[in-house]
């Protein structure tokens, strides 16, 4: 089964805490998901990030998401590789970052909150 790598600031994360309608459709899925982010110590707390419901992976912007060796550290953390992971981001470089190691990934636009292309994106590669 499948893990879905989930962004967490201006994604999961808002000003606003927890967004609640991602949540919803990520609880459909009985996949393990782990929150991504480059948050330091005290980033994770400012951001409430450290209220996660999900495990939460940072390397403390050494190195940040935009390069591959972030994703590689994740892998080893949790026995993970490219193929039993997804990957949803609003950071364009950072999608590219994992796509580079052949990871699916999807580029969340944190503007369009378009949930239904998210959902799209979960059922056909989970």
């Amino acid at each position: 089964m499948k893990t879905i790598l989930v962004d967490a600031w201006n994604t999961f994360f808002t000003e606003d805490g927890i967004y609640k309608e991602m949540y919803d459709i990520l609880e459909n899925y009985s996949n393990t998901k782990i929150i991504v982010t480059n948050a330091n110590d005290e980033q994770l707390i400012q951001l409430g990030i450290d209220k996660s419901p999900y495990k939460v992976f940072t390397l403390k912007h050494n190195p940040d998401k935009v390069d591959p060796v972030y994703f590689n550290n994740l892998f080893k953390e949790f026995i993970l590789n490219n193929t039993n992971v997804i990957y949803f981001e609003h950071n364009l470089d950072a999608v590219k970052s994992a796509k580079s190691l052949w990871i699916k990934a999807f580029h969340y636009d944190k503007d369009k909150k378009d949930l239904v292309a998210l959902k799209q994106f979960l059922d056909e590669n989970l």
